[in-house]
């Protein structure tokens, strides 16, 4: 985790005076501290609320992420950029990001600050959550046409890869690869992951994900969040609009977005994917729609348990999926044999 100099940022009654003069400068000019607190709960980070009065007598509210070291560095940044990518596209889906930078009194500590939306964690109406996010993957544009971003984005405090790709399977290759790696560096090695990994490389990812790209059919880099669990999304208290919050971007095949809501953890079930599916249609071949949506849940899987060492179930859980991957869509539909 990236407390370490995060630790001595503190929030609550009687700290108004003590905010970083890097954070004061990115407020409102001429603004008053009225409180700060703790808000919101973070695997990685210290998080809290700003509140300020404006110069002309209204209060507003900012969200506050703060990490440290250099990886800390890397993170809010790789959020703020995240962040602003989507509201660039649909400003109304996100809280409006405000600005990364660094503590100017406390030496490797970094913050990300935004406007803060207060939220419930109610479930959103599967057909207006499906319009916005459908928006957002129809309207988004690929600076450079291919897939990946211009900068290294972490789902939870790992990396992912996103250096750019012209091919949605080539990408999809790499990242799978790299969250594989991350999961055996923590986890450490497996005989039968050896096997069913060369099995998902050299088979199933080809199989499901080449035809996609072959036969006169091309899939679009579509911005998509990285990390869409319902935890990640809410439902602003005051305007009743729906947020999600906490990306982790790149440019993606749209339907990679669904691989976090296949694990039956999650709230975000099938009458999600049906609704966002009546404002954009199933890729084409339609019938390896569910074959694609496991293999995507495996990369999120993968990931996840790279992020959580202590939890040999999300091991289990991805040897399990991918050994369904490799039956059903392995060559001759044959499992291959561990070694002895």
């Amino acid at each position: 985790m990236n407390y370490d100099e995060a630790c001595r940022v503190e929030f609550g009654p009687g700290k108004e005076t003590g905010l970083d003069p890097a954070i004061l400068q990115e407020l409102p000019e001429g603004c008053k501290i009225v409180s700060t607190d703790n808000h919101g709960v973070s695997f990685w980070a210290k998080t809290g609320r700003l509140d300020v009065l404006l110069n002309d007598g209204t209060l507003q509210s900012f969200f506050i992420k703060v990490l440290s070291k250099d990886q800390g560095k890397s993170m809010v940044e790789a959020e703020f950029e995240s962040m602003r990518a989507i509201y660039n596209v649909l400003p109304n889906f996100v809280p409006r990001p405000v600005a990364w930078g660094a503590f100017s009194a406390i030496p490797e500590t970094y913050f990300f600050l935004c406007e803060f939306r207060d939220m419930s964690d109610e479930m959103p109406d599967p057909r207006t959550f499906g319009a916005l996010l459908s928006a957002l993957h129809q309207k988004s544009v690929s600076p450079t046409g291919k897939f990946g971003f211009h900068t290294t984005t972490y789902a939870g405090n790992l990396p992912q890869h996103v250096e750019w790709e012209d091919s949605w399977e080539t990408f999809f290759a790499k990242s799978m690869k790299k969250a594989l790696d991350l999961e055996i560096e923590r986890k450490g090695p497996s005989e039968e992951l050896d096997v069913l990994s060369q099995a998902l490389f050299e088979r199933v990812i080809p199989r499901l994900l080449r035809p996609l790209e072959s036969g006169g059919r091309s899939v679009k880099p579509s911005l998509v969040h990285g990390d869409l669990w319902y935890a990640n999304s809410g439902i602003d208290v005051d305007s009743g609009q729906t947020l999600v919050f906490d990306a982790c971007c790149f440019f993606a095949h749209n339907e990679y977005e669904f691989g976090q809501w296949m694990p039956a953890c999650n709230r975000f079930g099938a009458e999600y994917i049906a609704a966002y599916n009546t404002f954009l249609n199933v890729s084409p071949p339609e019938e390896d729609f569910e074959g694609r949506l496991n293999l995507y849940r495996l990369r999120f899987d993968t990931h996840v348990s790279a992020l959580f060492t202590d939890s040999d179930t999300l091991r289990t859980q991805v040897l399990d999926v991918m050994r369904a991957l490799v039956e059903k869509y392995g060559q001759d539909g044959k499992m291959p044999v561990p070694p002895e």
